[in-house]
């Protein structure tokens, strides 16, 4: 006999194949064995219609027993296991569209506004948003469109045409040199949209199965953490907090003669490190306060809701590190160049911007994204490429030491250390590829 219904390798349903036979079998125990169930059967018909009916009642009770777990349940369930863990589906960014001139450019002066770029509204109160790619003008090209997204995630994002009509002023002081007669306008001839709508099911569910129920506790802040807009990954660093295998003596002495570190010292304040790697786009610091909030102060600002009295908080940027690569590339005919390396770095900087802090670049993966390029018929040289170690940079451990080479050997990924996360952008200088029609 099987078992049905909730079993301990989970919730098994009647199929209706199942359902029929077994109605068809209480059918011959009350009208006999000799009862006509052929194909054409009036009462075989009838029986099959109620079982159809069954099979749907079996499904959706699989349904319901499955909607109870974080783990597979959906839409409007999975919306109410979050509210029972107080943390309801996010909201998404709202995203559109900006065109930027500059007006009375300087002769042969190029203007760069990076990615990243503030962009502000002149309503109140002000709404900001940053753009998603370089934007290069000048006297030759001195309009261009550009994609751009709110800092803030939530339908108030969700602005109207001709709503963004600056760059941010603090912005433009500290990151831009542009200074008069030349200067900057900004417009949306479209509304920003995409706010109201909210997260995924695989992303909340995501959210949703690594929320901690400790309080005061690593994983507490670095829940707080990662719920931080834009925030990337976090990596805590925390000696007397646990067991620490990476010191020298782990392992080699009895456990009941030695300490793993030393003791805290009662009245002494404790530190532990939190890392943290964000969108590249969006400041790490804003001093003084201006528009939009450096991930330096909405991260601590986190963590002070999360910590016991006496513990705090050493908040550092993990080392963004730029990479690129050099390949030839061998395209079929027919196919345009330009278009084959737009999307090329398009899927790369997906693939390479889905890695967590110590991710390593890894050669075959860049390799497939390349093979699988439609219009690509082979990669030769292909080298990864990172850029060197910056000065001050951070470390929670040993540290790594890397000369100025920053080319990887042929068919070598690029290693990350733990507080290291890999950044790829379209117009790096550190991409080359050369692409020969075949």
């Amino acid at each position: 006999m099987t078992d049905f219904g909730v079993t301990p390798q989970g919730f098994v349903r009647k199929e209706f194949a199942t359902l029929v036979a077994e109605a068809a079998g209480r059918a011959r125990a009350v009208f006999g064995e000799d009862l006509d169930l052929s194909p054409t059967s009036p009462l075989l018909k009838i029986l099959q219609v109620t079982a159809a009916e069954d099979a749907r009642l079996w499904r959706r009770l699989e349904d319901l027993y499955y909607s109870r777990f974080l783990s597979s349940a959906t839409g409007e369930d999975l919306d109410r296991l979050g509210e029972d863990l107080g943390f309801d589906r996010p909201h998404l960014s709202a995203t559109g569209e900006v065109t930027i001139t500059v007006l009375n450019p300087q002769p042969g002066r190029v203007y760069v506004l990076p990615e990243g770029t503030v962009l502000i509204t002149a309503t109140t109160p002000i709404t900001a948003f940053h753009t998603t790619a370089t934007v290069r003008l000048g006297p030759g090209a001195d309009t261009a469109d550009v994609g751009a997204r709110a800092f803030v995630p939530g339908p108030g994002g969700d602005v109207g045409a001709a709503q963004v009509t600056a760059v941010d002023p603090d912005f433009q002081k500290h990151y831009l040199n542009v200074a008069p007669p030349a200067a900057l306008t900004v417009t949306n001839q479209r509304p920003f949209s995409g706010g109201a709508s909210r997260a995924d099911d695989e992303t909340y569910r995501g959210r949703l199965l690594g929320r901690s129920r400790t309080m005061w506790t690593p994983a507490a802040v670095r829940e707080a953490v990662l719920a931080v807009p834009g925030v990337v990954d976090v990596l805590l660093s925390d000696p007397l907090g646990g067991v620490d295998v990476s010191q020298s003596y782990f392992g080699a002495f009895p456990f009941d003669q030695r300490l793993f570190s030393d003791e805290r010292r009662l009245g002494e304040p404790y530190f532990f490190s939190v890392v943290v790697a964000h969108e590249f786009a969006r400041p790490w610091r804003t001093d003084p306060p201006g528009i939009v909030a450096g991930m330096f102060e909405q991260v601590t600002a986190a963590i002070e809701r999360v910590r016991p009295v006496g513990i705090h908080p050493q908040v550092v940027e993990a080392d963004h590190i730029e990479v690129g690569l050099r390949a030839r590339l061998v395209t079929l005919p027919g196919y345009d160049t330009q278009s084959v390396v737009g999307a090329l770095t398009e899927r790369l900087a997906a693939d390479i911007g889905a890695l967590a802090l110590g991710g390593d670049v890894l050669f075959s993966q860049v390799m497939r994204a390349l093979v699988e390029q439609p219009g690509v018929s082979d990669v030769q040289d292909l080298q990864l490429r990172r850029c060197p170690p910056a000065f001050g940079r951070i470390t929670l451990g040993q540290v790594t030491f890397a000369a100025d080479v920053v080319e990887a050997g042929p068919g070598e990924s690029l290693a990350m250390g733990p507080t290291e996360i890999a950044v790829f952008t379209v117009d790096s200088v550190l991409l080359d590829l050369e692409v020969t029609p075949r």
